[in-house]
């Protein structure tokens, strides 16, 4: 199995909480298999309740009176004893059983054992789970206190390269590196670089790095991210489908509208005599199921971003950059491969950094884009009250950045710094920070909320 990031989180949850824990995000994503680490690490049995393989355990929660009818009903279903204080019960899927989510406060309260929940396309079903549910029983309502939501995602570069068998020393050695901005050992930057090329063919999701673990063939690789760019499909069939029309041509353009040379989603590609509005829900049911990452414009790069969002100009990148390199195919892998610097892996690049964004925390991404000052891959709020721009080389011109010039000397904007990811190594321009573009996997969110603080109103007084 692989080993993920947020397997510390997890434990940490069930250590320090008795609530219930549910894990989001795209299908794929190995939530399902982060509760089995969990149960191996932490438990003596493990009860799965798949509720798409086994629809018929619905009938655990429907017309349940509290814990005791569903742990009755449970037991039906159960291949495992049922042991107090020794066992993690999952109900993956629970998309497709809202009585669990809004029930599962009762089973929390009884005590006797843990629970943990997965759900694909929560984002966009979680909305109407209590809704769906309380059409049945009056009495339902959300488990809040009761509940708490992690999101999941691809495996990030950090987390691939230790899965391909990088050392974790080496890691270290680059995130030191980062927050130092000091340059990173040449042998170390050369096989880091070579891993990201691997990274950028493979992807995150956990299917297809597992079998290219297992057997180093590419084509493999490729079976694997075709069913699950079919999954995707037949979702968006299933979930949406008043939608799915707009959902697909939507979905299949996302790789043309990214090779295209401003990147940004023209819907006159749709149609001609389409309104933003008609399409809007499609572009949001992409982003809320977890398969698309919006980057929306903003006017000014300045705090807060969101107040200078255009919702009608965005670039849409693919949840995962292997899916999208699959989908580009023509030879491109091998090119990637290679280290060929004559050709344009822009699209690829971009997306790669949109995905670890994403991981590390910003739930909003931005570019900029000004027809006087230019465009900028990236605008972030790293959660200071600071801007920070982001430009994505993927060739040799990576110190030509016309606009990124403009807007760090535009002194109303007030920008401390910008980054420049590249293939070359650590250097420092100014206020242009130049680093290799696997780098992007440390660029984390600083926490926005003060910790503790204490009024002092008798200082005041006196």
């Amino acid at each position: 199995m692989l080993s993920r990031k947020i397997d510390a989180a997890i434990d940490a949850f069930y250590e320090g909480s008795k609530m219930a824990l549910m894990l989001t995000g795209a299908r794929q994503v190995g939530k399902t298999n982060a509760f089995r680490r969990l149960a191996k690490r932490k438990f003596e049995h493990y009860i799965e309740i798949n509720f798409i393989e086994n629809p018929d355990a619905r009938q655990i929660f429907q017309g349940a009176q509290g814990a005791k009818d569903i742990l009755l009903r449970l037991t039906a279903f159960a291949t495992e004893p049922l042991v107090p204080g020794k066992t993690l019960i999952l109900f993956d899927e629970v998309q497709r059983c809202p009585e669990c989510v809004t029930q599962i406060k009762f089973l929390v309260d009884e005590g006797s054992y843990r629970y943990g929940l997965t759900g694909s396309l929560l984002g966009v079903e979680l909305e109407d789970l209590k809704e769906k549910a309380q059409k049945k029983d009056s009495k339902a309502s959300e488990p809040v206190g009761y509940m708490d939501i992690k999101t999941m995602f691809p495996l990030d570069f950090e987390e691939f390269a230790l899965a391909v068998g990088a050392a974790p020393s080496l890691l270290e050695h680059i995130r030191e590196c980062f927050e130092h901005t000091t340059p990173v050992d040449p042998v170390v930057h050369e096989q880091m670089t070579r891993i990201f090329r691997l990274y950028l063919i493979v992807g995150g999701m956990p299917a297809p790095v597992w079998r290219y673990i297992q057997t180093n063939n590419l084509q493999n690789v490729a079976i694997e991210q075709l069913a699950i760019l079919n999954l995707y499909k037949k979702d968006i069939s299933q979930y949406d489908p008043e939608n799915k029309l707009f959902l697909d041509e939507i979905f299949d353009l996302i790789p043309s509208e990214l090779n295209a040379k401003n990147k940004r989603f023209i819907l006159k590609e749709l149609n001609k005599n389409i309104k933003f509005r008609k399409y809007e829900d499609s572009f949001l049911w992409l982003k809320k199921a977890g398969v698309a990452i919006p980057v929306y414009n903003v006017e000014e790069p300045r705090i807060p971003l969101i107040l200078n969002k255009q919702r009608n100009l965005f670039k849409l990148f693919q949840n995962d950059v292997g899916l999208l390199a699959y989908q580009y195919a023509s030879g491109i892998q091998l090119r990637i491969l290679s280290g060929e610097t004559n050709i344009n892996f822009g699209a690829i690049y971009e997306n790669a950094v949109a995905q670890e964004l994403s991981a590390q925390g910003f739930e909003q991404i931005y570019y900029f884009n000004s027809k006087k000052q230019g465009e900028v891959d990236f605008v972030i709020d790293i959660g200071d009250g600071t801007v920070l721009p982001i430009e994505v080389k993927s060739g040799k011109d990576y110190e030509y950045h016309h606009a990124l010039a403009n807007i760090l000397d535009n002194k109303a904007y007030d920008l401390r710094k910008a980054i420049v990811l590249c293939n070359e190594n650590v250097a420092v321009n100014g206020k242009k920070v130049y680093l290799p573009v696997y780098m992007a996997t440390f660029i984390k969110k600083k926490q926005e909320i003060p910790g503790i603080y204490k009024l002092d109103l008798i200082a005041q007084s006196s």
